[in-house]
């Protein structure tokens, strides 16, 4: 390993010899196999429809659809097989009914199975993460305009868990609604009932025709089975390709007012001097309609006690890291700011570009510095009129240590066209940090399809521009680019160019490179062999990035990724082996460790990766990830391992650690993250998380220990405590305590 002066940024014709050569025999092969392979693209379908029955009896939501009325209605209709034989009957039988009166929408599904003792469910916690379980997820497109849609999912364990979809695909699974759902276990297999009150949805109020889909999971089988748009290249969320239920009459709901009064609570104890102060106060938070499909959402004196801690984190690139969003107020309808595609990953199997371009960044409000600052009030719009989407957000801090009182505005339009195709507008105004007057405007256009070469590929175009307008910054202070995505089973291809300028800086944005110009291309071939080694799917992925300054025009960094093996099997465990040659530019040293300070200069470095991961449907899972190579100037050693045990359907029990062991001449350095969880569901109502974590950089260990109590759905309690620790200079285990924090929060819902 060498570090060379600057001069020419590229590799020599000799250093993608082997890569290339790698590639096409991986090619070679896949191509063969994929010969004998049943895959191929199924010919688009006709959307799937259904006329719901609409009753006056009462139904009793417990899971057993013992009432006359479920025998009594139709079944919508048969499900198709997506995965693993697209287009086929499903290997178990599920029967879907659909019900509604004026009040609610009401969904039945018996889900038969011959080896009904080997169904999956390990989670019941409000939420739960459902990749690894049987489960029956649902889409309501109640607008009908195939890109938003309410989601709605459940496990043999009864969990609730509900989401957002925008953008036909996008999703915030973080939004909560009023509803229910009961699940039985059977000698036949095991049933679920939903019950989704209307007053929970908003939906014009003359349409009687709804987007709509339901599919099933098999764990165990990895089977996918589908209602409506049962094709390989089509994702469960994307909207455009759901069903519909006509029949909807007379529905209602109500006056359209929730009313969410709460009271929270703070002790916390400085272990410092040894201070304790008790904290509490009342707030509200309300939500109505204004018309059927537009709401508004206001808070006061907001509480965010409740919230669940992120995760840690370890810098070692020169760019800003970033973290999820996950405060109640600020994800209701996120959906609806959602700009371009500047924060989509890439797709499965290549490392993300990080070269997020985000004008609204919902955490620059009422977070500074990683502390929070009081929110006083906050008013939001959000819904549709016509075909348009409209997003209005005005928040109010209060004056504290941090920052004065400041106001912050963000207005979102965005007009939908043909059928998955939209062009938008975006403004905030607001500086955080700073006393000086900061905004941002944005333009964004999405035209897409899934009807490209025959009727049954996915094919999208992106083009957007934003430009930062900061006090005594008067040019060079935009972000546009353009991006075309293929992204379909066999075959998926990205075409991405983006430019971020010097100044560009939007105060309530994030953006975590700048002075740049991205050009990315990706492309993978995913064949999937027919009885071949037992392997199920066999991506072949190759990408190449490269980013250059545009205040020199030189050449910053670029990475070649290939895959030369990238195997998933039928039983659900995957192996994998990458290629990363990197190359990166220092114009200034780099700290990349305390103390460790990489000089200018050029480096040009190749990682191996070696990752195996067992399936999720076991109940002992574990994922081991280890990088190796050369690094920087030197070597390092990445290794990320995680194990994950399951008592179904109470106890979820992980540990991961991701450590990085580094010899540069420079210097040597670890970087370690580790955490551990351990939670426990009483029931899909109760439910316990308890989360530690440590990193070597800030040398803490904190442990968040929190309890939700749901009394009914919209009604909860909450209870977080907190505790950290600093770890002793020397090392080892000793540590002297920090900060303790015990916070509060009860919400009473009242509906109207």
């Amino acid at each position: 390993m060498r570090q060379q002066p600057c001069g020419s940024s590229l590799y020599s014709q000799r250093k993608f010899v082997l890569p290339a050569a790698v590639w096409l025999c991986c090619c070679f092969v896949a191509s063969i196999l994929y010969a004998a392979s049943p895959q191929g693209i199924l010919p688009a379908q006709p959307a799937k429809s259904a006329i719901l029955t609409r009753i006056t009896s009462n139904i009793t939501v417990d899971g057993l659809l013992d009432e006359p009325a479920w025998s009594a209605a139709p079944k919508i209709g048969d499900l198709t097989q997506r995965e693993p034989v697209p287009g086929a009957q499903p290997t178990e039988i599920t029967h879907v009914t659909i019900l509604y009166d004026s009040d609610r929408l009401y969904v039945g599904v018996i889900c038969f199975d011959s080896e009904p003792q080997r169904v999956i469910g390990t989670r019941m916690e409000r939420d739960a993460a459902l990749g690894d379980d049987d489960r029956i997820e649902i889409l309501l497109d109640t607008f009908h305009d195939r890109s938003n849609a309410f989601y709605f999912a459940t496990n043999p364990a009864g969990a609730l868990v509900d989401g957002l979809v925008f953008a036909n695909g996008q999703s915030n699974m973080q939004w909560d609604a009023t509803w229910e759902v009961r699940t039985r276990r059977t000698n036949e297999g095991w049933s679920a009932e939903f019950s989704i009150p209307f007053k929970s949805l908003s939906f014009p109020s003359a349409r009687t025709t709804w987007g709509f889909n339901i599919a099933r999971n098999i764990q165990r089988k990895l089977e996918d089975d589908r209602w409506s748009g049962a094709r390989l290249e089509l994702r469960f969320l994307q909207v455009s390709e759901a069903g519909e239920i006509t029949g909807l009459d007379e529905i209602s709901q109500g006056i359209g007012l929730d009313i969410r009064p709460f009271l929270a609570g703070r002790w916390l104890h400085h272990g410092a001097d040894g201070d304790d102060v008790l904290t509490g106060k009342p707030g509200l938070d309300m939500f109505y309609n204004l018309t059927p499909s537009l709401k508004f959402t206001g808070t006061a004196n907001t509480d965010f006690g409740e919230t669940e801690v992120d995760a840690r984190q370890i810098n070692l690139t020169r760019f800003s890291q970033f973290f999820p969003e996950k405060r109640t107020f600020f994800l209701e309808d996120a959906g609806v700011f959602a700009f371009s595609n500047t924060n989509v990953t890439s797709f499965a199997g290549i490392p993300s570009h990080r070269s997020q371009v985000i004008p609204f960044f919902s955490r620059r409000i009422g977070l500074l510095s990683g502390e929070e600052v009081p929110i006083t009030l906050g008013a939001k719009l959000t819904g549709k009129i016509g075909r348009t989407d409209v997003g209005m957000l005005n928040v109010r801090t209060r004056e504290s240590s941090l920052a004065t009182e400041k106001n912050f505005f963000v207005g979102r339009v965005r007009q939908n066209l043909l059928r998955q195709s939209s062009i938008g507008v975006i403004y905030t105004h607001g500086n955080p940090a700073s006393p000086l007057s900061s905004s941002t405007v944005g333009a964004d256009v999405r035209l897409a399809t899934a009807q490209f070469l025959g009727g049954s590929r996915n094919l999208a175009l992106n083009v957007f521009g934003v430009k930062s307008i900061n006090e005594g910054v008067s040019n060079r202070d935009g972000s546009y680019g353009l991006s075309v995505e293929y992204p379909n089973d066999l075959i998926e291809a990205e075409f991405l160019w983006r430019e971020v300028q010097q100044n560009f800086q939007p105060a309530l944005g994030f953006s975590s490179r700048r002075n740049v110009r991205l050009l990315r291309i990706d492309g993978r071939f995913s064949p999937r062999p027919k009885k071949f080694l037992g392997l199920r799917r066999v991506p072949i992925p190759i990408s190449y990035t490269r980013f250059t300054r545009l205040d020199n025009g030189e050449v910053e960094s670029w990475d070649v990724f290939t895959a030369p093996a990238d195997w998933h099997f039928n039983s659900g465990d995957a192996v994998h082996v990458n290629i990363r040659h990197m190359y990166e530019r220092l114009f200034a040293p780099f700290e990349i460790s305390d103390g460790v300070f990489l000089p200018p200069g050029e480096y040009r470095f190749t990682r191996y990766r070696l990752q195996g991961a067992s399936a999720a449907k076991r109940r002992l899972e574990a994922t081991i990830d280890w990088w190796l190579g050369d690094y920087w100037s030197g070597h390092a050693n990445e290794v990320e391992t995680t194990l994950l045990y399951k008592i179904p359907p109470r106890f979820v029990i992980s540990f991961t650690t991701n450590q990085t062991f580094a010899l540069l001449p420079q210097g040597n350095f670890v970087a370690r993250v580790m955490s551990w969880q351990v939670n426990y569901s009483a029931s899909p109502f109760l439910s316990f998380s308890n989360l530690i974590q440590y990193d070597n950089d800030s040398r803490n260990l904190g442990w968040q220990s929190r309890i939700r109590w749901i009394l009914h759905p919209g009604n909860d309690l909450f209870f977080v405590f907190s505790q950290g620790w600093i770890q002793d200079p020397s090392g080892g285990f000793r540590y002297r305590a920090e900060d303790s924090k015990v916070s509060a929060k009860f919400q009473y819902t009242f509906r109207l």
